[in-house]
C-alpha cells in the first residue's frame, strides 16, 4: 500500500503540473494566468474553492497528527499541497504515515 501512495503522490505532482505549465506556454501568462483561469468561470471558482478547502483541512490534520506524534517530517506534506495540490499532499502524507514513526 506504501508505494502505491507513493506512486499516487508522485502522478498527483506530474499531471497537474503538466496542465499547468502547458497552460502557462500556450497563453504566455504565467502563474498568475493559472490562478486567473482558476476563477474564470462559475464552475472552475466551485472547483477551486473545494480544492483550497481540501487542502487547509489536510493542513491542519497533518499539523495536529505531526505535532502530536513529534512526526516533523511529514510536515513536508503541507508544501507540497499548496505548491502543487492536494492530488499530491494527500497521498505523500499517506505515503509518509504509513512508513516508521518519525
Amino acid at each position: 500500500m506504501r508505494l502505491t501512495f507513493l506512486a499516487f503522490a508522485a502522478g498527483g505532482a506530474a499531471h497537474p503540473m503538466l496542465w499547468f505549465f502547458r497552460h502557462m506556454q500556450q497563453t504566455g501568462s504565467g502563474l498568475s494566468g493559472v490562478i486567473e483561469a482558476w476563477f474564470v468561470n462559475a464552475s472552475t471558482t466551485g472547483l477551486t474553492w473545494d480544492l483550497i478547502i481540501s487542502a487547509v483541512a489536510l493542513t491542519v490534520w497533518v499539523l495536529v497528527v505531526a505535532i502530536s506524534r513529534r512526526a516533523w517530517s511529514h510536515l513536508i506534506a503541507i508544501p507540497g499541497t499548496f505548491c502543487i495540490g492536494v492530488s499530491c499532499g494527500l497521498p505523500l502524507y499517506l505515503f509518509l504515515r504509513s512508513g516508521r514513526p518519525g
